[in-house]
């Protein structure tokens, strides 16, 4: 692991998805390709793809939700989202394999170590999110509301002290996992519904 304090590691992180949020708002179009500035295989690359899916989905959600769009429409849409969460669950799959190299995470933890409730990639995950809100609030404050700016100004501030909180928590986890004070295990996939062979709907179909 470089010589770099885990604290450093999330923020620069963190700067990647920011950098993500901005790229994609310079056409923001969900049909957009990526640009990816980084090696596709390293820890930022993993990083930018990661929040990219993310963000592209954040709108799409957003599109989803119009009272006016056609039903055919808003079927498509929301396929398109059901495989954007395939893909983010892949993704933050990768990286949990990343993490687990990169902090050296032991096959049995060390005697008195706490089992903590997420992995890295996980809390990851919700730092990108996070990411997104923080932008989004932004923007709406910026929107000049007047007669919603006490309370956009207030969820504002909640989710820098989220995010302060989030960060910090990350980085305790990897510190505590290098010390061996902490650990988390990796519970691979189990989206039933994406699996023709475990969601009924789609196995009684094939019986017909």
């Amino acid at each position: 692991m470089p010589d770099q304090s885990p604290f450093d590691h999330v923020q620069a992180w963190y700067a990647i998805f920011e950098r993500v949020i901005e790229d994609y708002h310079v056409k923001d179009d969900v049909d957009q390709p990526i640009n990816n500035p980084f090696s596709e295989n390293t820890l930022e690359g993993l990083l930018y793809k990661k929040c990219w899916i993310d963000t592209v989905q954040w709108h799409l959600e957003d599109i989803v939700r119009d009272p006016e769009i056609k039903p055919e429409s808003g079927m498509e849409v929301k396929r398109r989202i059901d495989k954007s969460n395939q893909e983010r669950t892949d993704l933050v799959e990768r990286l949990d394999d990343v993490f687990i190299d990169m902090l050296n995470l032991p096959e049995s933890p060390a005697k008195g170590a706490v089992l903590n409730t997420e992995s890295m990639a996980w809390a990851i995950d919700r730092l990108s999110i996070l990411a997104l809100k923080v932008y989004h609030m932004s923007v709406e404050v910026a929107r000049g509301n007047a007669e919603k700016m006490d309370f956009l100004k207030a969820k504002q501030a909640l989710l820098q002290t989220q995010r302060a909180d989030l960060t910090k928590a990350i980085s305790q986890l990897m510190e505590e996992v290098m010390m061996g004070k902490r650990y988390y295990k990796v519970y691979r996939q189990v989206k039933m519904y994406n699996d023709p062979s475990l969601n009924p709907v789609l196995y009684n179909k094939n019986k017909l």
